[in-house]
């Protein structure tokens, strides 16, 4: 069980705990304002556990962060405490692939939400282009959220989601249809923090999106894409890059992160 009123002073919500779509929304917003897209713990080899217990304690009582395993289990156990009808889904990440690479596997997971008859989508955990707001899954019109626009195209197993950049839609991820069981999500969780395969054992990702600016790191490059304004992107010395991990992403930074920091900085200069 989550202790619903930390969770809520960690995100700093006030608001009603009933299951309506205004407090989907009020929450969804907040979530990835207060917690961070981080993979650190998978780059040190700390393993990444899903147990609810764990996370909680993690991404609540320690203030960290996580990857989408561990914001969406965190956000479905909320939200079905809260009343909300939920199920896990698992969705393939094809963001800025390019076209003749190889299909990977499904391993995101995002979260279905019916409220009232409607099916919305739920993802605190998509890195440097988390969702802000639920998405109506049943329109393929554009839903235009806290910073950019949304659509669905649906297709026979499910939903491509695209988002607007530019004037231009870029495909985000396509999402399966089929719940997921606790076992689909242990492999999925299994594979991308413990596989050779998995980009999250090689490259530093972080991400935090406010209402004012989404925040993105990619190893030592770290982006600020003000709302409505020109990104800003800077290459960090470990000295700034450990800054930014406490000022773009709220983190406390460990004594064991530096020598990370440090071989990630020599790596992107080599």
């Amino acid at each position: 069980m989550i202790h619903l009123q930390n969770y809520f002073a960690r995100i700093s919500y006030q608001g009603p705990a009933t299951p309506e779509l205004s407090t989907l929304t009020a929450i969804h917003a907040l979530h990835p304002a207060h917690i961070p897209f981080e993979n650190i713990d998978v780059l040190l080899d700390r393993g990444i556990s899903l147990d609810i217990d764990n996370i909680q304690q993690k991404l609540i009582d320690h203030r960290r962060g996580g990857y989408c395993f561990e914001h969406n289990a965190l956000f479905m156990q909320v939200l079905k405490q809260l009343g909300f009808e939920v199920e896990s889904l698992m969705a393939r990440t094809v963001w800025r692939q390019p076209d003749n690479m190889p299909l990977g596997p499904r391993t995101h997971q995002v979260l279905r939400v019916r409220i009232d008859g409607e099916w919305w989508l739920a993802d605190v955990g998509f890195g440097g282009m988390v969702l802000t707001d639920p998405l109506r899954l049943d329109t393929d019109q554009a839903q235009q959220g806290q910073h950019e626009a949304f659509r669905f195209k649906a297709h026979n197993h499910g939903w491509l989601l695209q988002v607007n950049i530019q004037e231009e839609w870029q495909d985000l991820y396509d999402i399966g249809s089929q719940p997921q069981e606790p076992i689909d999500i242990d492999v999925a969780n299994w594979f991308t923090s413990a596989s050779p395969q998995s980009k999250f054992r090689n490259i530093l990702m972080m991400a935090r999106a406010t209402p004012d600016a989404r925040y993105a790191l990619l190893n030592n490059r770290l982006t600020i894409r003000p709302r409505n304004g020109i990104a800003e992107q800077r290459e960090l010395n470990p000295e700034q890059l450990a800054a930014a991990l406490e000022e773009c992403f709220e983190l406390k930074v460990e004594s064991e992160w530096m020598p990370l920091l440090e071989r990630i900085v020599a790596k992107a200069n080599s």
